[in-house]
């Protein structure tokens, strides 16, 4: 750092600005960048341009997602070039030689592991889609958590080499996190515990990204998780952020995963309903739900099920084949709308809770005398 303000203060206080050897050095500096800024935008617009054309000829992406993968970083690295060259050529020295590589050999080394960082998800795309040629199935929520694993070690094994170059001892700096293990250790114990719960997530699998999903803490349909927490958007809209450790050992339900949905309720029907009516009620029905294409017919039960309070009850339980909770009820609404047209023709009734009350004749007499006394 010295040396670099000592430079800036012999810049400005020596007596170059009358040599003119000096500005053409500097001129040729300046012409360097310059040149290299410029070579950027043509790589922009016409090299890279070409070069994305021709692997997207190619029979797979793989050579057009490193290409986009790069982009950015190629197009900093002129940028990093630029500067190293006109710095090399400038008739004044802002720093020593050596460590101008130094910076060279840590933004190539930044460059590539910028490159890596993007291609991961990508890579994550390729793999996808050769499980599936495969017919090797891999769940939605495991991609996206290797894809934060890998770019961690990444950065990780980036930053290591970077502080090699440097001579910085990296293992003498891990030794030193190990004689303050046990702090670290306490410090780090809800982070190490999300941790552990995230990966039991991955492993055991209770959900995948886009379930609906309820626990004890929140309901709503899973968006991502992270080394740390699972996010799930609830039904009002809300990003609640769970972390692993509370997640993995709760009871979760995950509605996503039935196979299919239970409807089950009583129909009352009047109590001066003939038996043969009845008997073509619940024969009716059970017909209309078995031909239903939307209801399972594994398990469909109309039954004349007992003699209530103020009506006959039918039974009615069977299961839609579809789980989502729109498409649901669209279903019940269309059988409720069916069985309705069935009352309607053979004449039955809906029954609603009455009660008939019943007079002692003793007491009926008795009642007429008191009102007549009055």
């Amino acid at each position: 750092m010295n040396k670099i303000i000592n430079s800036f203060t012999d810049f400005f206080t020596n007596d170059f600005w009358t040599s003119t050897d000096y500005w053409i050095d500097f001129g040729g500096s300046l012409l360097i960048l310059f040149l290299f800024l410029l070579w950027r935008n043509l790589f922009t617009k016409y090299f890279f341009k070409m070069i994305l054309t021709l692997t997207r000829k190619t029979p797979t992406d793989l050579f057009t997602y490193i290409v986009l993968a790069f982009e950015k970083p190629v197009r900093t690295f002129f940028v990093i070039l630029g500067i190293f060259f006109a710095l090399k050529t400038a008739p004044f020295q802002l720093m020593e030689p050596a460590t101008l590589t130094l910076l060279m050999r840590s933004s190539i080394i930044i460059m590539i592991t910028w490159g890596l960082f993007n291609f991961i998800p990508s890579s994550s795309v390729l793999f996808s889609r050769l499980s599936t040629k495969l017919d090797f199935e891999v769940d939605k929520i495991v991609m996206p958590f290797i894809t934060k694993v890998l770019r961690f070690i990444l950065v990780a094994l980036a930053l290591s080499i970077v502080l090699e170059e440097w001579d910085y001892n990296v293992g003498g700096f891990v030794a030193g996190l190990g004689l303050g293990g046990l702090a670290f250790a306490l410090a780090a114990q809800e982070s190490l515990k999300n941790l552990l719960g995230g990966f039991i997530i991955v492993s055991e699998k209770p959900f995948t990204m886009g379930d609906w999903v309820k626990t004890p803490s929140v309901e709503g349909v899973v968006e991502d998780i992270s080394f740390r927490s699972t996010k799930i958007r609830t039904f009002a809209q809300a990003l609640v952020t769970v972390p692993n450790s509370t997640l993995s050992n709760e009871p979760i339900t995950n509605w996503s995963k039935m196979g299919k949905r239970q409807i089950t309720f009583e129909l009352p029907i009047q109590y001066h309903t003939s038996r043969t009516s009845l008997e073509k009620v619940v024969k009716r029905i059970e017909t209309m739900l078995q031909e239903h294409p939307d209801i399972h017919k594994e398990t469909i039960l109309v039954r004349f099920d007992s003699f209530g309070a103020s009506s006959l009850n039918v039974f009615l339980y069977f299961f839609t084949n579809t789980v989502m909770w729109a498409e649901f009820l669209k279903v019940k609404e269309d059988t409720n709308l069916k069985i309705m047209k069935i009352l309607e023709e053979e004449g039955v009734e809906i029954a609603f809770p009455t009660r008939t009350l019943h007079i002692d004749k003793n007491a009926q007499e008795d009642l007429k005398k008191e009102l007549s006394a009055e």
